[in-house]
């Protein structure tokens, strides 16, 4: 169970501090936070002891040895089981582009690198960027520059940053902006080197990009359309 993943906590705004100290006394340093708002209708809410109050969304990198440490402390010390504390899940990562960038979300975890654990028949990957403030139109020009449509960004501050600082020997900043590009698979490590290319650690993006698999996707109509356009010109 060496596998790698993002794990997503969305726990009340009042309690992140309290996540993010438990997180990084069990190793895992480094993490990007950004806001966000339940939506749960009033009696789901009050049935399981939430409210509608602000939300942290917390983003790591683990691995499943790691995971499975955090599952028992989330559980016994932060009593995540209880109504109105939070949630914590797990989704696979694909590949980290850049072996700097790998051992630095991974560092102090157990993890040897092996093949990239990609889901069989999937069409389409989730390319998520995390680099310094400011630089999004940079991330996106370095991407359609091999072809890549639209992303999504979303506002975010970072922790750990005087470790990364002195790991990566390169001046970070702890807001963030994570982007996210829905690409077809046979697309991914072009952008993704492109990315690393021109906004990477070298630039003052400073940019980490790492790919997600999607199982399916309904809104790609259109680009299928004119890739297949294009494929027949």
């Amino acid at each position: 169970m060496n596998n790698l993943y993002m794990m997503v906590t969305i726990t009340n705004r009042n309690l992140t501090r309290k996540f993010t100290n438990f997180y990084e006394e069990n190793g895992v340093d480094i993490s990007i936070a950004t806001g966000g708002r339940g939506t749960a209708a009033s009696e789901i809410l009050d049935y399981f002891g939430l409210d509608g109050a602000e939300k942290s969304v917390l983003f790591h990198v683990v691995t499943g040895a790691t995971w499975k440490n955090l599952k028992a402390g989330l559980r016994r010390k932060m009593q995540i089981d209880i109504p109105g504390i939070g949630i914590a899940f797990l989704i696979p990562i694909s590949s980290i582009g850049g072996k700097k960038a790998l051992s630095y979300l991974t560092d102090g975890q157990n993890f040897a690198k092996g093949e990239e654990s990609t889901l069989k028949d999937t069409k389409y990957e989730l390319l998520v960027v995390i680099a310094n403030h400011g630089y999004t139109e940079l991330i996106m020009d370095a991407a359609r520059s091999v072809h890549a449509a639209g992303g999504t960004v979303i506002h975010a501050k970072g922790t750990g940053i005087q470790k990364a600082e002195k790991f990566l020997g390169v001046t970070l900043v702890p807001e963030k902006e994570m982007v996210f590009i829905v690409v077809r698979k046979n697309q991914k490590n072009d952008i993704m080197r492109a990315i690393m290319d021109q906004a990477g650690l070298e630039s003052k993006a400073r940019s980490i990009v790492f790919s997600l698999p999607v199982t399916d996707t309904a809104g790609m109509r259109l680009i299928e359309e004119m890739e297949a356009e294009e494929e027949v010109k």
